[in-house]
């Protein structure tokens, strides 16, 4: 409103300023002063019409014309014309409306009003919701019933969590048949998973289905610098969120706002506890929400305060966990929608091969497949674009750009070598996938073990194989440099072998000497405890044994592993061979190393590939002084039993 008012005003000074400057342009029929009355003198002048300044006459032959008269006083004009004998015919004065005087003695007036107005509604946040004085109003953005297209078809490898919120679908189209019965619908939803397992996703599909508005907002959005910020967003956002019932609020990230009350721990302080108190009595308090359901998400359940998760508040909580294979290749098939594909392309072989992947790193893996084919021109994208995208994820990018040594590459081929071989022959490990010594990210080589299944647990014999293949690097290394040339390539390697032991000693009871007892909690939530007190008190002489037990099981599967790699030299030669040759080794290949057989070449392998395969290059040099601290091994470390995730 105060725009428009404020755009005509200017149109009005613009038209205005145009008509007086046609007004002021001298007029073709004008006549000097001085010229006119030398005409009246000479009576060639018969008819004159005085208008205030302005005289317009006409001479003896019928011409007209005009002039104006000088502001100075002339008292002898009118006894000139009288005496000769011009006709004198005076014009009364254009007397202006009272509205149009108090229109032109208004006008500044209005246009200061009309700014005043303008910064106003700047300040007050009416332009956008981001002026000063809008702090207090809700950054929760709506969606229409028919924005949202949305629906449950579009969310894959969660059916567990999508089961649990189509009673919100149900409730939100017909609220009858529940009342009926006195039952109420949850008031909210706690969605809680790892990162990209599709917890937004899934609040957007209830909204699709569900056709009411959406209203969604971040957790950071409702705390500012200034005290009472957040709690008057949370009342706004409420208060729209009534006038539009039934609808959902979708809060993301909510425990930025929603942290346990107490001493501070985590970063709290006053204003972020007013703003979840707010929270709390608008979502449970004196007055109803009727209508109105809130759906929240965090990867982070433990950090938020108990009155949140309470019955009446978040009723119900979801987990939506990464999906296993049937779910990946569910995921799969909804984004390979938009894909065109190659006949070759099966969504379950890529499923198989993808354990641990989230919905978000599926979708990337379809579009980074997509990316490949675009580069080679591909009209579709094939099984090959596909193994190139899950190598490029899960081992990182080819630096091919990376000039190393001979020598270099010698021992790389060694080190990986040695990973591969004690993997493939200890039991319970994961298949060996992949051996590479092309450098990707900050490692020089690169081995990969997938899982034939998803595991959800790890049996102590499976924990002390993944031990074992850790050091199988370094032990190739001394077999072949001798101890005085080891390298620094096994660092990241004895730090997940020392974490691995250490856990089985202090997490999950897997050592005879210690038994199954706790010793180490890092992962208690902290709240539960005092401020600033340690996991556990322990005497030094439980540290002493823990140490002990450690380097125990550390020293067992390194004698294990030296022992596999001493038995099956000829072995570990004819990998590092091959992968002197190749670069790059499959499973198949790998299988034929094992049998002590010939390894067939890659497909599409020809002897124009081969780089620096048979003779050292002195001409090259090494890309770096040092190896990287990880050399890109990925076995599978074993999490928590109590996590249930791979």
């Amino acid at each position: 409103m105060a725009k428009n008012l404020v755009l005509w005003l200017v149109i009005a000074a613009v038209l205005l300023t145009v008509f007086n400057n046609f007004s002021a342009e001298t007029d073709p029929r004008g006549l000097n002063y001085s010229d006119f009355v030398a005409e009246v003198q000479a009576d060639r002048v018969s008819k004159v019409v005085i208008d205030g300044y302005t005289i317009e006459g006409t001479r003896s032959n019928g011409e007209t014309f005009k002039t104006v008269r000088p502001a100075l006083q002339d008292p002898k004009l009118v006894d000139d014309l009288i005496s000769h004998n011009v006709q004198i015919v005076g014009k009364q004065p254009e007397q202006q409306s009272i509205w149009s005087q108090l229109l032109v003695a208004s006008f500044p007036i209005l246009v200061i009003i009309a700014v005043f107005m303008l910064f106003m509604r700047q300040m007050q946040g009416g332009g956008g919701g981001k002026g000063p004085m809008s702090f207090g109003k809700s950054k929760a953005r709506m969606m229409g019933e028919d924005q949202i297209k949305t629906t449950f078809d579009d969310v894959a490898g969660c059916e567990e969590a999508k089961e649990e919120v189509k009673e919100l679908v149900d409730y939100l189209r017909d609220p009858g048949r529940f009342q009926r019965l006195g039952g109420h619908i949850p008031r909210g939803v706690l969605m809680s998973g790892n990162p990209g397992t599709g917890k937004t996703l899934l609040a957007k599909a209830i909204a699709g289905e569900a056709k009411v508005p959406f209203f969604s907002i971040s957790g950071s959005d409702f705390v500012e610098m200034f005290v009472g910020v957040g709690a008057s967003r949370v009342r706004d956002m409420f208060e729209q969120a009534k006038k539009n019932a039934p609808c959902i609020i979708f809060i993301d990230e909510i425990d930025a706002v929603g942290r346990h009350r107490g001493v501070g721990l985590g970063g709290g302080n006053d204003e972020r506890e007013q703003t979840l108190n707010q929270l709390l009595v608008e979502m449970d308090g004196f007055e109803g929400t009727e209508g109105i359901i809130v759906i929240a998400a965090t990867n982070r359940p433990d950090v938020l305060d108990p009155a949140l998760l309470r019955p009446g508040r978040f009723d119900r909580q979801v987990n939506v966990g990464l999906p296993d294979i049937r779910g990946r290749e569910q995921i799969l098939k909804v984004h390979m929608r938009k894909v065109p594909l190659g006949e070759d392309v099966k969504p379950e072989l890529i499923a198989r091969g993808t354990p641990g992947f989230s919905g978000a790193d599926l979708a990337n893996l379809v579009n980074e497949a997509a990316l490949f084919a675009a580069r080679a021109s591909k009209r579709t994208v094939g099984m090959d674009q596909f193994e190139k995208a899950k190598d490029k994820i899960m081992m990182g990018a080819e630096r091919k750009s990376m000039v190393m040594s001979y020598d270099e590459r010698l021992n790389t081929a060694y080190h990986e070598a040695g990973h591969a071989i004690v993997g493939r022959l200890m039991p319970k490990h994961d298949p060996v996938y992949k051996v590479s010594i092309i450098p990707r990210g900050r490692a020089l080589g690169v081995t990969m073990f997938l899982p034939e299944e998803d595991r959800y647990s790890h049996s102590r014999e499976s924990i002390i194989s993944n031990i074992c293949s850790l050091y199988g690097g370094r032990i190739a290394e001394e077999m072949t440099l001798g101890k005085e040339g080891v390298t620094t390539g096994a660092s990241n390697d004895i730090q997940r072998a020392t974490m691995l032991a250490r856990n089985m000693v202090t997490k999950w009871g897997l050592s005879e000497e210690l038994g199954p007892l706790l010793y180490d909690d890092e992962e208690q939530d902290p709240f539960n405890r005092g401020y600033g007190q340690s996991a556990k008190p322990m005497s030094e002489d439980t540290q002493r044994r823990i140490d002990d037990v450690v380097r125990g099981i550390i020293n067992d599967c390194y004698s294990k592993a030296a022992q596999l790699l001493e038995d099956n030299r000829d072995i570990l030669e004819s990998m590092c061979q091959a992968l002197m040759k190749y670069e790059t080794i499959d499973a198949g290949q790998i299988d034929q190393l094992m049998k002590r057989e010939p390894v067939s070449a890659p497909a599409g392998w020809s002897d124009d590939d081969q780089r620096n395969s048979d003779a050292p290059d002195d001409g090259a040099e090494s890309a770096k002084d040092d190896k990287p601290s990880d050399d890109g091994v990925d076995p599978d470390v074993p999490p928590s039993p109590d996590q249930n995730i791979h």
